[in-house]
């Protein structure tokens, strides 16, 4: 019953993965991967006092530690880690609900910086369902410090609905470096943008 009570709440993401402003990225090698940023980021409590973490955060650590110790997932969960192309998805089904989570990096031009992005989405029998925890979150992560900082310097603002009544969603690159954004109407019509990177920020 605790099992089918928690896909419930990942699948109407009544709770969601929340930002810390500063996170610090532990990593061995030359550079940080993408699996070490996206530890980091899953890793880092809500509130550091009381090492409190939200249910998708714990589900995902979840599926992150089996998959790292070779055991099978939960079912109706998957979690992909491309290390090639510096990205990850996390997919939690049940019946006909989905919660999506990507995390991916990009190189900025200075080679000083990187910025790193998080997007959370809901959906039910194949349709946006927007949750209340879903959205799009951004850390500019330093070379020299190893932290990762939240960010709004992107050179577009993160929005969820238009003027026109359009839901607004993001699709984070597993190939190439553009953004997808597409916009979702009640009567089904969709239109799509992209967000190109010019590694910096993004621009339409």
């Amino acid at each position: 019953m605790k099992k089918i009570a928690l896909a419930i709440a990942l699948a109407c993401s009544v709770l969601g993965l929340s930002a810390q402003n500063v996170i610090k990225v532990n990593y061995q090698g030359a550079k940080p991967t993408i699996s070490d940023f996206a530890w980091a980021c899953i890793s880092t409590s809500q509130d550091e006092d009381e090492d409190v973490f939200d249910e998708l955060t714990a589900a995902v650590q979840d599926a992150w530690t089996r998959h790292s110790q070779g055991k099978p997932l939960p079912e109706g969960v998957t979690l992909t880690i491309d290390s090639k192309n510096g990205f990850v998805l996390y997919e939690s089904s049940y019946e006909s609900h989905l919660v999506r989570v990507e995390m991916c990096y990009w190189n900025e031009g200075d080679q000083k910086h990187k910025l790193f992005a998080k997007n959370v989405q809901s959906f039910s029998n194949g349709k946006y369902a927007e949750g209340q925890f879903d959205g799009l979150t951004f850390y500019r992560y330093d070379n020299a410090t190893k932290k990762m900082t939240l960010t709004h310097d992107t050179g577009f603002e993160v929005e969820y609905r238009t003027d026109d009544g359009a839901s607004v969603t993001y699709a984070l690159p597993r190939s190439g470096k553009d953004i997808t954004v597409t916009y979702r109407y009640d009567n089904g019509t969709q239109k799509h943008k992209t967000l190109k990177w010019n590694n910096r920020r993004f621009s339409w």
